[in-house]
């Protein structure tokens, strides 16, 4: 593993423009739950999948009774709010921060990213730290609103306060387009890059997992190298979209590829 460590972050440091995909497989290291793993959320409780299956519909039908649900229901993926980064967050902070990683592309919606200090994430399934509106797509802090006043006072739901229309959460549901911004930013970036790293993702989600395949239809404007990290091998694994799968946990694998990359670079 080591001599693929190496030849990993030699790779990384003569790329130009250097993309990471990163998903649940990153999240759970910091103590969140997926949802289809063997322990996931909808394994255990298949009624949860039922009724994350019905959200984005009560919202197009009923957003004052969405809010009212979405703030008086338990929490089936705990405290978001207060999850912690793990080392493979301020891993990718940290290539950022040395002008390596242009991008981070997230299936996750837990703002650990950010957290740990990355400026340039695409939150392709929103943020559970913000609010959008269904008209616009404007994001909002939360906090803005005063969300339990507006249940004590039955002024539910929030309203946008540039367009004045419905605000729901970041976070995209069941049954709803990817926000368009964040679709064509995300398109952008797969468009530009010429190294990929795959992190934490069984690249089974569509449309995320067409990203890397998108990447390698871009080849004939130039060669992406895609790199996965992840505990076990996937589609892309078996379907040769990637050219290296290093088998592992991502809070471990990407400090030890950082830090190669430092030694080749100071």
């Amino acid at each position: 593993m080591e001599e693929l460590i190496s030849k990993i972050a030699e790779l990384i440091i003569k790329s130009k423009h250097a993309v990471a995909l990163t998903g649940a497989g990153m999240s759970t290291e910091s103590g969140i739950p997926d949802f289809r793993g063997p322990n996931g959320i909808w394994t255990k409780n298949p009624d949860a999948e039922r009724k994350a299956y019905q959200s984005y519909f009560k919202f197009q039908q009923n957003p004052k009774e969405y809010w009212i649900d979405r703030m008086t229901g338990a929490s089936l993926l705990g405290d978001l709010i207060n999850a912690l980064p793990n080392p493979g967050h301020f891993a990718l902070a940290e290539l950022e921060k040395m002008a390596i990683l242009k991008c981070i592309v997230t299936q996750n919606i837990d703002n650990l990213h950010q957290k740990a200090g990355s400026k340039r994430v695409l939150d392709y399934h929103g943020n559970i730290s913000l609010l959008r509106c269904f008209s616009c797509d404007s994001r909002f802090d939360p906090r803005e609103f005063e969300l339990d006043r507006l249940l004590a006072e039955d002024r539910l739901p929030p309203l946008c306060r540039k367009c004045n229309g419905v605000l729901k959460s970041d976070v995209v549901h069941f049954n709803e387009a990817i926000p368009a911004d964040v679709a064509q930013e995300s398109q952008a970036e797969v468009g530009k890059c010429d190294l990929m790293l795959i992190c934490g993702t069984s690249a089974v989600v569509h449309p995320f997992a067409l990203l890397p395949r998108m990447a390698k239809q871009y080849q004939s404007k130039q060669k992406t190298i895609i790199i996965e990290i992840n505990s076990d091998p996937t589609p892309l694994t078996e379907e040769s979209i990637s050219d290296y799968l290093i088998q592992g946990k991502t809070g471990t694998i990407l400090p030890k590829i950082v830090e190669e990359v430092k030694k080749r670079t100071s």
